[in-house]
């Protein structure tokens, strides 16, 4: 019988250098039988390290990994695999080109013995079913697959693989509330019948929801391991990156009586998914857009942005009814609107072009601006603190939080009157968020209006000066001040507040 007390895996005196720079620096780490275990840490403290030691993606300069009890080399993926340590990380794995059986299949245990690969493919479809993944066919070519949807597939393989350590890394960055619910109820399925998970994740509500034992790493070390409820959501920000939860978002200043409005949106529709919304941003406002996912907030900035051809309503920008047709008409100086998409990898970046590349993408096309002259970025990298070896390498090089820096910086580079931003904090470290919070509050003080869609309520409380919240394609409550409450923002997605108010332009 299998000793809850004693770690089915355990690293000891661990170390990853990378020449000078030292990833991991002397980290003891464990992991129970049959427990989730959540690693938390901003970018560079050494979390992904961990797990692509554990996955066999690299070996460490010095240290031991122990797998029940014994000394284990994992020196290749296929190694730590056969040894039940399987791992689905952030940056997904899936092959575009290819079927969502064939990915399904590529590496899969029982290579060559068709009951087995049979067998797995089964386990693959139950575990897509199970997570609200049933209209994903086998046949279909993964690159005809939402974001969202090849989310869904990267865990149905990582789960038919039967593993004894599972790693989920940002597994549910792309997922709806209400699948991400489903995606938890199968790894504690998971874990009831044996299974150990290492989780990740940038969102504290998960790790809230979901982790027995939290982890939490800085600069290369782990600085604690605890119970989950042993702290405060402060206290573990602090262990993380030293600061309070307040010192996170930058303070709110008062409402200007005098300010200009930028965007005026009224009875905005589009193909019976959003309805009639009208809503008002004026200079200096961070306003929010909050809701489960895919209720609409998305659609309705694509619409704003001239992205959804059938899209109506009137749109007044800085007191003139404007004609949005096209994201090119969109960034032209007289309407100038910026739109941050929410998937930065398929939809803000070309991933095999430079930094430089990407960065000159949205001044193209316009008369007044030099795309080419890397003078007219070098303001907001300096700000965003943008880490990088050389404009020239290519943007896949940078870590999701600075690619994330790049999409902003080519967009804020046509200083636009009103910024959309889809979830731009989504899957990226603390730190980074601090940076983006700060930059979106400048820019409001600077004058820039701002629409933020958020699936993180407290982005919309701590960064927001009203919320509007989407259910079902239509605007269901609007909230400022104190209505802007977690109780509140969550009663109203779920479109069961008592207290709801009315929306209003």
């Amino acid at each position: 019988m299998t000793d809850p007390d004693k770690p089915l895996l355990r690293m000891q005196d661990i170390s990853m250098h990378f020449g000078a720079t030292k990833a991991l620096n002397n980290v003891d780490f464990a992991c129970k039988p049959s427990e989730i275990h959540a690693i938390l840490g901003e970018n560079g403290a050494g979390k992904s390290t961990l797990m692509k030691l554990i996955s066999g993606v690299l070996q460490p300069t010095e240290g031991r990994i122990i797998l029940d009890g014994r000394d284990v080399r994992l020196t290749t993926p296929r190694v730590a695999q056969n040894h039940g340590l399987v791992c689905m990380f952030q940056e997904l794995s899936l092959v575009p080109d290819l079927t969502v059986r064939e990915n399904l299949l590529l590496g899969a245990p029982g290579s060559g013995l068709g009951w087995l690969r049979s067998e797995a493919l089964v386990k693959a479809r139950d575990v897509l079913d199970r997570i609200d993944g049933g209209h994903i066919k086998m046949s279909a070519r993964v690159s005809d697959l939402t974001l969202p949807s090849r989310q869904q597939v990267e865990i149905a393989k990582a789960l038919m693989r039967k593993p004894r350590l599972l790693i989920l890394d940002e597994a549910t960055s792309a997922l709806n509330a209400s699948v991400v619910t489903k995606v938890f109820d199968l790894i504690r399925a998971e874990r009831d019948q044996g299974t150990s998970v290492l989780f990740i994740s940038h969102r504290f509500h998960e790790i809230e929801a979901l982790a027995d034992r939290i982890s939490v790493f800085r600069n290369g070390k782990r600085v604690e391991t605890f119970d989950n409820g042993d702290h405060s959501y402060n206290e573990i920000i602090n262990m993380m990156v030293g600061q309070r939860i307040e010192e996170l978002f930058p303070p709110k200043p008062p409402a200007r009586a005098d300010a200009q409005e930028v965007l005026k949106v009224e009875n905005f529709s589009w193909d019976g998914r959003v309805m009639d919304i009208s809503l008002t941003v004026h200079e200096g406002e961070i306003v929010g857009l909050g809701g489960l996912d895919g209720q609409g907030q998305g659609a309705f900035l694509m619409g704003l942005f001239g992205l959804l051809r059938t899209a109506e309503g009137k749109v007044t920008v800085a007191g003139k009814p404007v004609s949005v047709t096209s994201p090119k008409a969109a960034k032209q100086p007289d309407i100038a609107l910026a739109f941050i998409p929410e998937d930065r990898k398929t939809e803000g970046l070309i991933q095999e072009q430079s930094i430089l590349e990407n960065l000159q993408l949205a001044a193209i096309g316009l008369k007044d601006l030099d795309a080419s002259n890397p003078g007219l970025y070098e303001d907001t990298l300096e700000r965003l603190e943008l880490k990088h070896g050389g404009l020239e390498l290519p943007v896949s090089s940078l870590s999701g939080g600075n690619q994330q820096k790049v999409v902003l910086a080519k967009w804020l580079a046509l200083k636009p009157r009103c910024l959309l931003l889809a979830d731009p904090t989504r899957g990226i470290d603390v730190k980074t968020k601090t940076q983006i919070y700060g930059m979106l509050r400048r820019l409001a003080d600077q004058g820039t209006a701002i629409l933020l869609l958020s699936t993180d309520y407290e982005e919309l409380i701590q960064l927001c000066d009203e919320t509007h919240i989407f259910y079902a394609g239509q605007l269901v409550s609007s909230m400022s001040g104190e209505d802007m409450t977690a109780q509140n923002i969550i009663a109203a997605s779920l479109n069961v507040s008592e207290k709801r108010k009315v929306a209003h332009a």
